[in-house]
């Protein structure tokens, strides 16, 4: 009996595997095939010789990513947009999960400003309303338009104050006995105790950023503002060769819209490929930590 539950063990495992291998290949292979195309011949990917190898091995297209100088100021347009806007949004998660993790005993108002979030999940004001808003503070064209209008994900807030709750009490009794008071408690107690959940949030907020296009559409009236998504969405139907110089006719010759575009989307998900695998291991059980409530 044993024998046959063995067997049958390692039957399964090997199926599991089977079958979560070959849907991790599904998601590499449309990476993989974008990546192909970049480094192929224009010829080649116009022909649709191109598969899971380049065809024709060559540089052209990301020489052409990187002599568009609109495309590296939309890409830096991105950094700035990720860094400032990731910094705030988990600053606001941080001080606003904080009071809601509290029990009605400690904090009265805690039930009504929690639905009040919970409100802003089910509804929203529009596009026209937050467009106005965001006029009338004088942030379009600006930075901030990309910022701040999001600064506070709910679904965040959500995932930190279940992790806060889940924390052992005694560890704040402790410090109040100590003399501590909430700010501190907050960042010498519970902010490093919840890296995990931090990781994950913080995730979340840096990809919503890198991959937002429609605001940078909306919000921006200049296109050496736009950020990178927006910049790609906006010129990437139709292969653009203002900026090539007339000797650079060979780069022109190896050069298809196929190929750009596939080395314009590699650039612009490189970032994400490259912090994702470092986040990994907080990503789980940031997840499952934040969304158990008691």
């Amino acid at each position: 009996m044993r024998t046959n539950r063995s067997f049958a063990r390692r039957l399964f495992l090997i199926f599991n595997f089977i079958v979560l291998l070959s849907i991790s290949l599904l998601c590499l292979m449309p990476i993989i095939h974008i990546l192909a195309i970049s480094f192929s011949s224009g010829s080649a990917a116009a022909a649709g010789k191109v598969t899971l190898w380049p065809i024709e091995f060559t540089t052209a297209a990301y020489d052409n990513v990187f002599g568009k100088p609109e495309y590296l100021r939309a890409f830096w347009v991105s950094i700035q947009r990720v860094v400032l806007g990731t910094t705030i949004s988990m600053l606001l998660t941080i001080i606003t999960a904080y009071p809601l993790s509290k029990d009605s005993q400690q904090f009265r108002l805690r039930t009504f400003y929690a639905w009040v979030f919970v409100f802003t999940i089910l509804f929203s004001g529009g596009l026209i309303p937050t467009y106005l808003t965001v006029k009338g503070l004088w942030m379009i064209d600006t930075i901030w338009a990309l910022v701040l209008p999001g600064a506070v994900a709910v679904f965040n807030v959500i995932l930190l104050l279940n992790f806060y709750r889940n924390l052992p009490k005694e560890l704040e009794e402790s410090s109040r006995i100590d003399g501590a008071g909430h700010f501190t408690t907050l960042w010498k107690i519970y902010v490093p105790l919840s890296l995990p959940a931090l990781a994950t949030t913080g995730l979340f907020t840096m990809v919503g950023h890198w991959n937002s296009w429609f605001d940078g559409m909306i919000y921006m009236n200049h296109p050496e503002n736009y950020p990178l998504q927006t910049f790609l969405q906006s010129v990437i139907i139709k292969l653009d060769f203002r900026f090539i110089k007339a000797e650079n006719a060979e780069l022109m010759m190896k050069l298809s819209d196929r190929t750009s575009r596939a080395a314009q989307i590699f650039v612009a998900a490189f970032p994400i490929l490259i912090v994702y695998p470092f986040m990994q291991r907080f990503f789980i059980k940031g997840i499952v930590m934040g969304s158990v409530k008691e």
